[in-house]
């Protein structure tokens, strides 16, 4: 049996997904693997992080005899054990899973009110209201000198 290491698309319209995978020569595209080696998304904004693969098994379809396609070829290449783009890709995924830039539109935000346990509640219900402090002013006393300045 002749094995390739080739893509299987997924995903739907304009908005393509590959798997990498070890395949039967002769099956279809989309059909039966023998095993999935990694993914490929091309609409990931840095390109460097597109491909991600299993390193340890690439190698071993590689060691028993396994023939890649062209475009596996080069992500093996760059992606692989020794890949030439190893860093540049650790790096690609790091600023990935970096929180994005605020917009400059703010949009509304519905924040729920916190919900009071039971305990909390049934406390506050038996609670006596707290004395009112003695040294604190009256509101009355306040507004009495505003309206005698005031005529």
């Amino acid at each position: 049996m002749a094995v390739r290491i080739r893509m299987k698309k997924l995903g739907r319209k304009h908005r393509p997904f590959f798997r990498i995978c070890a395949v039967d020569s002769r099956k279809p595209r989309d059909g039966a693997v023998l095993e999935e080696l990694g993914t490929y998304d091309p609409l990931v904004p840095e390109v460097d992080a597109r491909v991600l693969l299993n390193k340890e098994r690439v190698a071993y379809w590689l060691g028993v005899g396994a023939q890649p396609s062209e475009n596996c070829t080069v992500f093996i290449k760059k992606y692989g054990v020794s890949g030439t783009h190893l860093a540049e890709q650790e790096a690609a995924r790091a600023r990935l899973s970096l929180p994005q830039a605020p917009s400059t539109i703010e949009q509304p935000v519905y924040v729920a009110p916190p919900k009071a346990s039971p305990v909390v509640a049934e406390a506050e219900a038996t609670a006596e209201p707290a004395p009112a402090d003695e040294s604190a002013p009256e509101t009355e006393a306040t507004s009495e000198p505003a309206a005698e300045a005031a005529e």
